[in-house]
């Protein structure tokens, strides 16, 4: 038994209407954070994760997502020729030997239960991921990730990341029901899909990584939807608490909510004054200005 994940799933479907006009024809998943577009940062987190089958889920707009993850033989041959191996290398490296890319569409914006559910003929072995693009999580050293297959080797539970988040915005996220915290995790009791703050069981919001039972999608086709007609997740996952662990983990790790412009920005400015090349001229300027 490893603590490393076979499948992760990344939901990419929806049409980023946030970020309009940039994303009229550029899938919001292919912006770029500094010079790697968001997606990869989950790619890589999930290859760190120790993931060899990434599902992406996708609609009909989203083409260049799967173009990005091809091999590009006129770029690479222009670069071989060249001799810019440096670039060549980095061109080669956005996935690993032996890391496979596999797409499916979701047909209608029936949820993110109804985008994992189509998933299920792709996904491998007892437990999967999900990454939220959306969410960038930097903690290099430490991929979020690969903080919950470690909880997972060493409970055996389903895990959810969470975060705290001010009571008056609980109706935004799921938020869970775990009273009991041993370090950074506690056994959830429930969950809620954007509950009203009066009655919320916690302020802790669950963050776009899971590591999940498969069981979880056998109830998905079974999971009625909500009041928009979408298929929760956070539905799934109470029903499934009936019959197995789940867990809520307090990852470490700067979250960025790159779903909208400011949490997009920030990103920007916290990974560009981490880079490892351009991070002391970016933050000199940023100081000087």
């Amino acid at each position: 038994m490893t603590d490393t994940i076979e499948t992760v799933v990344f939901p990419v479907a929806g049409l980023g209407t946030r970020f309009l006009p940039a994303t009229k024809s550029v899938p919001k998943e292919m912006l770029p954070v500094v010079d790697k577009p968001l997606i990869q940062y989950a790619v890589e987190e999930a290859v760190a994760a120790g993931a060899q089958r990434l599902v992406f889920v996708t609609g009909r707009t989203k083409n260049a997502i799967a173009d990005f993850f091809d091999t590009a033989y006129e770029l690479e041959t222009e670069l071989a020729a060249k001799n810019k191996d440096d670039l060549l290398a980095i061109a080669q490296s956005v996935v690993p030997e032996g890391v496979d890319c596999l797409y499916v569409r979701q047909s209608q914006p029936l949820g993110l239960g109804h985008a994992i559910l189509c998933a299920k003929p792709l996904v491998s072995g007892a437990q999967f991921g999900v990454i939220l693009p959306d969410d960038l999580i930097h903690h290099p050293q430490d991929p979020v990730m690969c903080q919950l297959a470690r909880h997972h080797h060493a409970t055996q539970a389903s895990v959810v990341s969470v975060n705290e988040v001010a009571p008056a915005h609980v109706n935004r996220y799921g938020v869970v029901d775990a009273p009991e915290f041993e370090g950074r995790f506690g056994a959830m009791r429930g969950i809620v899909e954007k509950p009203e703050p009066s009655q919320a069981p916690s302020n802790l919001a669950v963050v776009g990584r899971y590591l999940l039972s498969s069981q979880i999608l056998d109830i998905l086709e079974h999971t009625p939807p909500d009041h928009r007609g979408e298929i929760q997740i956070t539905d799934a996952i109470a029903t499934l608490l009936n019959t197995e662990r789940v867990d809520a983990y307090r990852f470490e790790g700067a979250q960025f909510d790159c779903g909208n412009k400011l949490g997009f920005l920030q990103a920007t400015v916290a990974l560009g004054r981490a880079h490892p090349e351009l991070g002391q001229d970016f933050s000199n300027w940023l100081d000087a200005n």
